[in-house]
């Protein structure tokens, strides 16, 4: 049996928390038992959320937000001034094998490593609230940044869970030759966390999405610069076909699973959509498991390459 139908049979067994404050995610992702058994701590280093954080050289964008920080720590997000919470380190394990991944050169280094596409079955199953708190997360590596991308074209959420507005995004930089990149990024309070909205509307968003410019676009994203990591936040597998189109072209794919609503059918079939990419992990949304003195422990697998061989690791 194949990591991903043990994942699959063990969905119905889960089922969702009472809502509690301040978390929302309880079990993390799908990757390697070295990985899971030797993550190393990290180091949180930011500026001050006061200072405008300098631009890179070439990298020259015109628009900067200050962000609520308050307010997403309110909110349950991750945050660079926040006392160590259970969905800080969450996240902390989260990141580690995707960012080893993303950066481990060798035989086996992925194309476009550090492109990471967030999706998930079907809407409202977590994907955009894990998108940006992965992000955050990144936000705090000692030697990496990155650009969280709202990819998400047909409803996008990323402006409002942060209290911006959209502008110029991915859309526009695709439809207009003379729009840079460079003149559609965010800066923010968080220096090495830049942003960039999805952009106006398009009925022909899937096939933009599929254009030789979009392609142009990632392998420049993946290759410009060496430390960067850049999340897609995608719209639903089973949704929109333009998350089938971005995963093809993706490194990395993070499918978010809701413990106790993601149906084993509805998994099935979104990661038959995703097939194209070559590495493919799940994070578990959501859930619990209950160990002994009423403390929880938190479930990993891992899912790997085209046959989703790797066997699982449970860590408790």
């Amino acid at each position: 049996m194949s990591i991903i139908e043990k994942a699959v049979a063990r969905l119905g067994d889960w089922t969702p928390p009472a809502p509690r404050s301040g978390q929302a995610v309880e079990a993390v992702i799908a990757k390697q038992a070295d990985v899971l058994h030797g993550a190393e701590s990290v180091l949180a280093a930011l500026g001050s959320a006061a200072d405008q954080p300098e631009e890179k050289p070439g990298e020259r964008t015109l628009r900067y937000e200050e962000l609520d920080l308050a307010r997403l720590k309110d909110a349950g997000m991750v945050t660079p001034d926040a006392a160590r919470s259970q969905i800080f380190e969450e996240f902390r394990l989260i990141k580690r094998p995707l960012l080893k991944n993303a950066f481990d050169q060798g035989p086996t280094t992925l194309r476009r490593g550090n492109l990471i596409m967030v999706t998930s079955c079907m809407p409202g199953e977590g994907k955009s609230f894990c998108s940006l708190n992965l992000a955050m997360s990144i936000a705090m590596e000692m030697d990496h940044t990155v650009l969280l991308i709202d990819a998400d074209v047909a409803k996008p959420s990323i402006p409002r869970m942060l209290g911006i507005d959209g502008g110029l995004g991915l859309m526009d930089v695709l439809l207009e030759d003379n729009l840079q990149i460079s003149q559609a990024l965010i800066r923010t309070n968080i220096d090495k966390l830049k942003l960039l909205t999805a952009g106006r509307h398009h009925p022909n968003a899937t096939e933009l999405l599929a254009s030789g410019s979009m392609r142009d676009l990632l392998d420049e994203m993946s290759s410009r610069y060496s430390d960067r990591i850049i999340i897609f936040d995608s719209p639903p597998l089973l949704a929109t076909t333009e998350s089938r189109v971005l995963a093809s072209q993706m490194g990395q794919v993070v499918v978010v699973v809701e413990a106790g609503k993601t149906t084993q059918q509805s998994l099935r079939e979104g990661l038959h959509h995703v097939e194209a990419c070559e590495t493919v992990s799940l994070l578990l949304n959501k859930t619990r498991f209950k160990g002994g003195s009423g403390y929880y422990a938190y479930g990993y697998g891992y899912g790997y390459g085209y046959g989703y061989g790797a066997e699982s690791d449970t860590k408790k």
